[in-house]
Formats: C-alpha cells, structure tokens, sequence
C-alpha cells in the first residue's frame, strides 16, 4: 500500500444533499493552478456538519489564494452509498487531497484506499475510521480529531453530580460502526460506572432526531423509573427532550454531545443539562491545514493529531 502523498487541493461549499460548488478567484488562470482539497462530510441536515461547512469556507475565503475546496456531503447520516459515490467523484475529478468525516468506520474505508492508491491525500476527522481493518489492509490514514471517549465521560460526570446512586438512566447510541458513536457510549458508561448509576437500556438512534424521539419514548414507556438520558448527539439528544415533554417527563435529565445551537439554547434554560464542544466549526479547518502543511512539506505525517473537546453547561456558556 502506498504511503500517503502531499498533493494541491480545491475549494468549494455547498451546504445541501450530495452536491458541490465552486468558487474561484479573480484570476481564473491562476485559481486552475491552486491546490484542490475536497471535503467530504455526513449530513448537512445536521447543524453539527453545516457548522464545520461554515468553518471551513471561512477558513477558505480567507486563504483564497493558497487553495480551493470543494464541499459535499450526504442528505442523512446512514447514505453510506451516497457518500461512497462522492468520493468516487472527487477522484474523477482529480482532486489532491480528501478530508473526510466518514459516516461509517469500516464501510468508507476500500474507496477511501483507492483514492490513496490514486495520489490522493486522504485525511480523516471527526469519526476515526476502523484501525483494524486498516491494518488489515496495512494502511495508514491519519486522523485528526477529538478524544471522544473522554468527552463523553466529562459530560457524563457531569450529569452523575445531579443524580443519586443506583439511579437508572439510558444511552441514545449513534450509528453501530461509527467509532465515534462507540467511543461516546463508552465514556458515558465509564461515567456512569464510576458513579453507581445503572445503564438500564442502550439503543441506537442512529444520529437522528426523529428516531431518537420514538426511541426515547419507548424507553420512557418501557422502564418508568428512568431519570436520564444519554445522548450520543445534539441531534438525538432533540430528539430526547421532544419525547419527555410529551409524555410529560420534564423532569428527565438529558445531555448531548456536539454543542449544536438549538442545544446551547436548551443548555440556557435547563431543558438540557450538559453537551460537549467538539469545535466543530475548526475540525474540518485542521484536516485543510494537515493538507496545506503536506503540500508546504513535500509529505503527509502519518501521526494522529487530537484536538480539544470541551464541557459546555449553563454556567460556561456566555448569554446570547
């Protein structure tokens, strides 16, 4: 397997369905020139992902005469084949460089290989793809993101101050194969572990704020005792909070992961109690510099770089 290779890179954001958009420079002659990085994200849906596409095209805008970029991403966070087709896209399109948020682990990675295999810089955020299998393949991508586990375990830690021991709480789970969706069910339950506090049920909700609101309802329904929810989301932590003011839990301590606006607002007012800032406005931002960094070096570095994730309540959020 080819080692990853430093390559130029091109601009670009669109925010909606599997679609991209260029912008260009006043000089069309030299823009043709500038290297081309695309972003490939999940789902633009999601305020977490439109957020990171705003980062990144500001970030772009800024430098417009040192690369361009293109943005894609996917209607909903389970199009694993449509993200599949971008990237096959971006490599028909001779992009140099790809950073990626993979919306699967394991099921992104053989075209993602194939893109190295083609002189194309892969770079990976957000979701670490699969380490195993990587090996498997004897790969190497980097991945420059936060350390989802400890996130997930200072907001959980959080949540265990206002809750008695032996209280019984449940786990809203992202999609399955997702590490990060692993690795922040794990630091709730490292939390909670620690706390005395029972995992009476843990389901995923995919990352949806629909399903986790049907899926919170059943949990409601199925075990009345339960104080709290733990989402692995923004999104399904949402959808949580929809589902406890219907059936009347406003009692019911919920918290998220992501820091997404709707959910600083919840944050505020106490609907929610805690989520976590991964800066997602600057984690495509990093994937760009690594990129720009590799073409400046002549090489990509194979070592992963983790980035900050932050405990975010009512008391460290500023008013709006």
């Amino acid at each position: 397997m080819s080692r990853i290779m430093a390559l130029p890179l091109l601009c670009c954001l669109l925010l909606g369905g599997c679609q991209s958009s260029e912008t260009s420079g006043t000089d069309d002659t030299a823009a043709d020139e500038l290297p081309v990085v695309a972003l490939v994200m999940k789902s633009l849906a999601n305020e977490f992902f439109a957020t990171m596409a705003e980062g990144a095209r500001s970030h772009a805008a800024e430098r417009a005469d040192e690369y361009k970029l293109i943005v894609n991403g996917i209607p909903n966070e389970t199009d694993l084949s449509g993200q599949v087709s971008l990237i096959e896209q971006m490599m028909a399109r001779g992009v140099n460089a790809i950073v990626i948020a993979p919306a699967d682990s394991q099921a992104l990675i053989p075209v993602l290989l194939r893109a190295q295999q083609a002189g194309i810089a892969v770079i990976n955020i957000d979701n670490r793809l699969d380490a195993e299998l990587l090996a498997e393949q004897q790969a190497v991508i980097p991945f420059i993101g936060p350390d989802n586990r400890a996130g997930a375990r200072q907001v959980g830690e959080f949540l265990a101050e206002s809750l008695p021991a032996g209280a019984a709480v449940g786990i809203l789970e992202g999609i399955e194969t997702s590490f990060n969706g692993q690795q922040r069910k794990l630091g709730f339950a490292d939390a909670m572990q620690a706390a005395g506090i029972n995992v009476v049920v843990s389901q995923s909700a995919q990352w949806e704020m629909s399903l986790a609101n049907q899926t919170t309802t059943a949990m409601l329904n199925a075990h009345p005792d339960l104080q709290a929810v733990l989402a692995c989301n923004d999104s399904m932590a949402l959808g949580a909070l929809a589902a406890a003011k219907a059936v009347g839990r406003t009692d019911l301590k919920i918290i998220g992961f992501d820091n997404i606006e709707a959910v600083q607002e919840a944050v505020r007012d106490g609907r929610i109690l805690a989520t976590a800032d991964q800066h997602g406005d600057q984690l495509a931002v990093y994937g760009i510099q690594f990129a720009l960094e590799a073409i400046r070096s002549g090489s990509v570095g194979l070592i992963d770089r983790e980035t900050a994730v932050d405990l975010v309540t009512s008391a460290t959020l500023a008013a709006p």
